[in-house]
């Protein structure tokens, strides 16, 4: 049986998705079935407009019910003063009754983050999303010190043990570097054998 992994994200300037490409690149090497997903929205036309935001990626919305079909999910979430933004904390809000039927039990989560700077809060985003795992029963799986350019301290790398990241910088000039599309992948790689073992092990 294969394993079924959803990336679920919001991305404002495409940061996230294309971090999301990368993680995804990492499930399928794994062996799992992978998908990205956007959460809907919040903001109107108008002020996408004035933020000069460019189009949405080109994925399909995802409705709470589908978080159900997959054996686990991992978040993609642009930093918000270090907490999630309100598109994604809407989504999540929204949950509440799968939570009421433990339909999320036993699932596997996990994070991956932009920010605009080193400082700006990845691991607190981390913090602050994993209150939701702990009240659905899902298993968070960090990403660790995974990935070698972690340690590199000889530019900009995004990304935390807590999940791969970029530096947008403010007006998301700043775009996502190789080495942080190379922990992404690590981390896709990660989580899918993670999930992908406990799913072949649910059927011995």
């Amino acid at each position: 049986m294969v394993a079924k992994v959803h990336i679920v994200i919001y991305s404002l300037y495409h940061h996230v998705h294309t971090l999301a490409v990368e993680v995804q690149r990492g499930l399928v090497a794994s062996g799992v079935q992978a998908k990205i997903f956007q959460v809907p929205e919040t903001l109107s036309d108008e002020i996408l407009t004035k933020m000069h935001a460019p189009p949405k990626p080109d994925v399909p919305i995802i409705t709470v019910n589908d978080l159900t079909e997959a054996d686990g999910v991992i978040f993609g979430i642009p930093t918000r003063f270090g907490t999630m933004p309100a598109q994604i904390k809407s989504f999540l809000d929204a949950t509440g009754g799968l939570w009421a039927s433990g339909a999320l039990a036993g699932k596997f989560a996990g994070t991956f983050f932009s920010t605009a700077s080193q400082h700006g809060g990845q691991e607190t985003t981390a913090f602050t999303t994993i209150t939701y795992f702990a009240h659905h029963g899902m298993i968070y799986v960090p990403l660790g010190f995974a990935n070698p350019h972690l340690f590199d301290n000889s530019e900009v790398v995004g990304g935390s043990p807590y999940g791969a990241g970029t530096v947008a910088n403010g007006d998301g000039s700043r775009k996502v570097s190789q080495k942080e599309k190379e922990i992404a992948v690590t981390q896709g790689e990660n989580f899918g054998k993670i999930v992908q073992t406990y799913v072949k092990g649910k059927s011995i």
